[in-house]
């Protein structure tokens, strides 16, 4: 059963935007962690950005090649988390997958996809030259 489910994904031309949403699908759990990861034809997946709780504390986290570019945000009251992709770039091009983790809410380990334990099927982004 899919328990994530992505949206926004598309075509856009280079230096073009797209809005990444991702919303519970049934069930929906208590998500301390909610991330975006993408994975490119005949690359390895890797992280893009997650957001959590830190105490009280709403934290952001962006690998380095996002800074700048890419916006998380995250609805906590809906468990809806967004990406904000600005001046795409052909290299973005990938499937971008949503994750969660109802059980890991640390800041040092947000980029380890092995801390999530919930995925969604993903949504193709595609950046044309």
């Amino acid at each position: 059963q899919v328990l994530l489910v992505e949206s926004g994904g598309g075509l856009v031309q280079a230096g073009g935007s797209l809005r990444l949403s991702c919303a519970p699908s049934g069930r929906t759990f208590n998500w301390d962690t909610m991330g975006w990861f993408r994975q490119a034809p005949g690359k390895e997946r890797e992280f893009v950005a997650a957001t959590t709780w830190s105490g009280s504390v709403y934290y952001a986290y962006y690998a380095d090649s996002m800074k700048g570019r890419f916006t998380i945000s995250r609805d906590v009251a809906k468990n809806t988390m967004y990406l904000q992709m600005n001046s795409l770039k052909p290299e973005d091009t990938a499937v971008y997958y949503c994750a969660a983790s109802t059980s890991y809410s640390g800041t040092t380990g947000l980029a380890d996809g092995n801390n999530y334990n919930y995925w969604g099927q993903g949504t193709q982004v595609t950046v044309s030259s």
